[in-house]
């Protein structure tokens, strides 16, 4: 087995009707299977998505759980159903509260018409947009090293 490995189980936060299903058998399987779950739960600024994550800590209530504000919807201080609620206080108890940058619409648009990956972008994107790309990869690099303790700006990207 790959104890030392990591798994990313990528999920939407509407797929509540599973974790309720399946959630509280992964969570009793974690101990036997030496493993820590670690979650990082994007929100928006609506009420639904603070809704599910209050529904998931249920199911998961040993779990350290990230919040991760989609700068998408807006500066830090805009998520104030988020920053004044109990469950932020909940969650910073044991995980952290983190802002995922925003992309230049220009640049997301392409990733997503063009169909491309982040790497390939950064390869044959004109040099206007793979300048905002770079710029957005290091503060994804910066937010995420504070969760997973590794600094990619160190090794070569």
């Amino acid at each position: 087995m790959h104890r030392g490995a990591s798994v990313v189980v990528n999920t939407a936060a509407r797929n509540q009707t599973g974790v309720a299903r399946y959630g509280g058998t992964l969570a009793r399987t974690l101990a036997e299977l030496e493993r820590q779950l670690v979650v990082l739960w994007v929100i928006n600024r609506q009420r639904d998505s603070l809704e599910l994550l209050h529904i998931f800590g249920q199911t998961f209530p040993d779990t350290v759980t990230h919040v991760v504000r989609n700068g998408y919807f807006g500066k830090p201080d805009k998520f104030t159903l988020y920053q004044e609620s109990q469950l932020r206080q909940s969650i910073e108890t044991k995980g952290r509260s983190l802002d995922f940058p925003d992309l230049a619409d220009r640049v997301a648009d392409e990733l997503r018409s063009q169909r491309i990956s982040i790497r390939k972008a950064a390869e044959t994107m004109h040099i206007g947009q793979r300048a905002e790309l770079f710029r957005w990869r290091e503060l994804c690099d910066a937010m995420f090293s504070e969760v997973i303790g590794v600094d990619r700006t160190a090794r070569e990207q």
